[in-house]
């Protein structure tokens, strides 16, 4: 036990979880956790530093897609295309929760996928539904996790938008770490996690299913949503650009090329003012950059505790105290990417981290590609649900307390934790298991 918490890439997960639950910068603590990870294999500071650099470039393209993509969203929002969709919302639901419920799951659905804007639609189409959500006396954290729900199950499923990204990071550092697998392999396989969070989804709605009064609070960002009835040429432009995004990303492959065709759309449609066009880019780094950052930041930290050398005596002392049992080690495989996505905040950024060694580990326990990549997809999407820094928290609750009576923490984050985190971590567990070809009964390699 004690050369396993004395490895280097123990001590630096530790760390780096530490300070992230205690609400140090990600950024900052994935630079830290490297050195601790350096220092304690014998590395020097300049070793360290090269080795974090020389890892930028592993998640590049994926940093790029994601500041394109902020970009767009940016722009999208400029259209006033989200105010039309809140009318609408608002014309279907006539006191019926069931509806709006319906409506927040499918549309934070679409936001990972079709208009792959992520969470940049709440702060403009959430302030205009809290009204009508109270006058329904919803529970609002019935919206928190259906909009969860949305953000969130996508992307480890299907590979469209976010979740082309999410499955190529995946196969990049599976590839890269020893076991080679391409993203048309990858969601089959993946498919199950899906059912955990329609469990989840159900289980919660049932749950704050009994009123809760809020008062009426004006709102000053949905004044102006009142004022936009319409479509207009900036709104069709932005259909036609969201065409274009969808198209780039399934025939190129690629979300950079998807996000660069949809704003090139938009600006020679003219919803996008060439003089215009600094201040959109500066709104998408403002929405995305930090995770495009943290992004970059993870492969260092990745490359860092590669060349520690650290992996393969970590798991040799793991087999060594656990044996051979595949059903504990899935169990702890799970916890651990858990522990890590709830520290870091973003399933994105993880999957570099615990691919270092869930690869050898399941390479090592006899485990197939396929369910080595579900154990990485839920391993990297558990947490994500309720980490206080995970943007598909932070998303719902900017939106939800526009009006100052949503808290983060107990109506956001604990309720999509519990709801959604344990039907996910029981689905990623039957699947890897499942996919192993290992009878659960058999505690034997």
């Amino acid at each position: 036990m004690l050369d396993i918490l004395t490895n280097p890439v123990t001590l630096s997960v530790i760390v780096m979880c530490v300070l992230c639950l205690f609400k140090l910068n990600v950024v900052i603590s994935l630079i830290i956790a490297a050195c601790v990870a350096g220092f304690t294999s014998g590395m020097d500071l300049s070793e360290v530093f090269s080795y974090i650099i020389g890892g930028l470039n592993k998640n590049g393209e994926n940093a790029l897609a994601y500041l394109l993509l902020g970009t767009f969203a940016a722009a999208l929002a400029d259209t006033g295309l989200a105010t039309l969709l809140a009318k609408k919302i608002m014309g279907l639901v006539k006191d019926r929760k069931w509806v709006m419920l319906a409506s927040l799951a499918i549309i934070g659905c679409i936001s990972g996928t079709i208009i792959p804007v992520h969470i940049a639609y709440i702060p403009i189409l959430f302030p205009s539904l809290l009204s009508t959500m109270n006058h329904m006396k919803m529970d609002r954290r019935q919206a928190a996790c259906a909009t969860e729900f949305g953000l969130v199950s996508m992307y480890p499923a299907i590979p469209i938008g976010y979740g082309l990204i999410f499955m190529g990071i995946i196969a990049d550092n599976m590839t890269e770490n020893g076991m080679p697998i391409t993203i048309p392999e990858i969601w089959p396989n993946c498919i199950i996690l899906l059912g955990g969070f329609f469990v989840g989804l159900i289980a919660s709605c049932w749950a704050f299913r009994k009123p809760r009064e809020y008062q009426d609070i004006a709102i000053t960002e949905s004044e102006d949503l009142e004022q936009e009835t319409k479509m207009g040429k900036d709104q069709w432009v932005a259909l036609v650009a969201i065409v274009a995004v969808l198209f780039g990303q399934l025939h190129f492959g690629s979300m950079p090329v998807g996000a660069l065709f949809g704003i090139l759309v938009m600006i020679i449609g003219g919803a996008v003012k060439l003089k215009e066009s600094d201040s959109v880019l500066a709104e998408g780094i403002k929405i995305m950059g930090m995770i495009s950052f943290i992004m970059l930041v993870a492969g260092g930290y990745a490359n860092v505790v590669n060349n520690t050398g650290a992996v393969n005596s970590l798991i040799d002392a793991s087999l060594a105290i656990l044996g051979n049992s595949k059903p504990v080690f899935v169990f702890v495989l799970l916890m651990i990417g858990l522990l890590i996505t709830l520290g870091i905040g973003t399933s994105f950024g993880t999957i570099p981290i615990i691919a270092l060694f869930y690869v050898p580990m399941c390479m090592r326990l006899g485990l197939s590609a396929g369910a080595c990549a579900c154990l990485i997809a839920c391993a990297a999407t558990l947490g994500d649900a309720g980490s206080p820094a995970s943007d598909s928290t932070l998303g719902p609750t900017a939106g939800l307390n526009a009006d100052g009576q949503h808290d983060h923490i107990w109506d956001t984050c604990v309720p999509t934790f519990l709801f959604f985190n344990i039907p996910l971590f029981i689905a990623g567990y039957i699947g890897g298991m499942i996919l192993t070809g290992n009878c659960f009964f058999n505690m034997q390699l």
